[in-house]
């Protein structure tokens, strides 16, 4: 079977999903995130769904691998490679302690903290820039095939890249943004990213479980995100360029669980109140939440819906303006919509070894199913302009 055909046919197998007059139980979400792996989308994944203070479901599905023999997934202790989503969930937060601490100013020029990173039309370059994507470098670069393993080398390459527009015309989804504001976060800090993130992000905000460089003690909860000479390698970061330096970087690197992401998606449903006190204050948490006016559908970190676009997104056709996320690439997802008060994580290993050559495209159509699965099963809640469809 060709992937055209297996696409084309996991399509027609979701459109027969109950619509939204029978969608009223948690068995919508099960049927999508099992046709996931049916289809040879993914061997696991974890759902959590929640509002600002409550849980309202989480369950496993599948295996860590393609062996049924394997662990099952569990939302409270399987370990996940988050990819990208570490650009929110240890980046941009720690970028918001520094902010709320008065070390950080958005609108700073980046080479203040590392003047490495100047001349010509970088000097331009505030740090919100990097946030919203905007700052003109170019989307991806495989810096670390000439910098192998050498951290050195990967901060040298990174500072070196050049700018391909001028900084503030158009956003531009970049990794290199992320790597240089982990750079940035380090060297306001003055400690390392994973240290400044576990004392000032995932400690305060109870995320126990979230780390970067698990050690050797947690693979066996660990869902392998890639393979290497046939065997699974659970806990090795699955982006080269992450790996390249060292395991922590600003835009890959953190594991985390399906629990701890729901507790860092109630504090943002909270403006900012955290199980220890304010975590960070209201107004910091409404800055991240803004778009610019050139960067698209990019706020600070996050992105958020294109609702008018030619193609469902990937957060559901029930989503409001008001609401932002982020994905992964190893088949991770995450939204936050206040209008709801509602919050979604999606967590699989997609890049594993997926059976199917358009994974992409199919677990789109399986965000797309989940996301709307939860949005209809509370309508008590609906925006306004939701109401009639919901």
């Amino acid at each position: 079977m060709t992937a055209s055909v297996r696409c084309a046919t996991f399509a027609a197998l979701l459109t027969m999903l109950p619509m939204a007059a029978s969608a009223q139980t948690f068995a919508d979400v099960d049927r999508a995130a099992l046709a996931g792996i049916r289809e040879g989308l993914y061997p696991g994944a974890v759902v959590v769904i929640g509002r600002r203070d409550s849980i309202l479901y989480s369950r496993g599905y599948g295996h860590f691998t393609w062996n049924p023999a394997s662990r099952r997934p569990d939302p409270d202790s399987t370990l996940w490679d988050l990819a990208s989503i570490t650009k929110v969930v240890a980046t941009a937060a720690s970028t918001m302690r520094l902010m709320d601490q008065g070390k950080l100013d958005l609108d700073t020029p980046v080479r203040r903290f590392l003047p490495r990173f100047s001349g010509g039309l970088k000097n331009q370059v505030t740090v919100r820039m990097l946030l919203d994507h905007t700052s003109g470098l170019r989307s991806y670069v495989p810096i670390y095939r000439k910098a192998g393993r050498s951290r050195t080398k990967m901060v040298n390459l990174l500072y070196a890249q050049p700018l391909i527009r001028s900084p503030g015309d158009s956003a531009e989804y970049s990794d290199l943004n992320m790597m240089l504001l982990g750079l940035l976060v380090e060297s306001v800090a003055g400690t390392s990213l994973d240290r400044f993130a576990e004392a000032e992000v995932f400690n305060p905000l109870g995320m126990t479980e979230t780390r970067f460089r698990p050690p050797t003690s947690l693979k066996r909860r660990i869902a392998p995100a890639g393979i290497w000479q046939g065997q699974p390698v659970p806990g090795d970061v699955s982006d080269q360029n992450a790996a390249a330096f060292g395991g922590v970087a600003g835009h890959a690197g953190a594991f985390s669980t399906g629990r701890d992401l729901a507790r860092f998606a109630q504090v943002w449903l909270r403006d900012g109140l955290a199980p220890t006190g304010q975590w960070v204050s209201p107004t910091t948490i409404r800055q991240f939440l803004i778009r610019s006016p050139r960067s698209g559908t990019r706020l600070l970190g996050w992105d958020s819906p294109e609702l008018n676009g030619e193609e469902p997104s990937i957060y559901g056709t029930l989503i409001t303006q008001s609401a932002y996320g982020h994905t992964g690439f190893t088949g991770t997802e995450i939204w936050i919509d206040p209008a709801h008060d509602l919050f979604l994580v999606f967590l699989t290993n997609r890049a594993f070894d997926p059976r199917t050559r358009d994974s992409v495209k199919g677990l789109k159509l399986v965000r797309t199913e989940i996301s709307d699965a939860a949005i209809r099963l509370v309508p008590q809640v609906c925006a306004q302009e939701l109401v009639a469809r919901c």
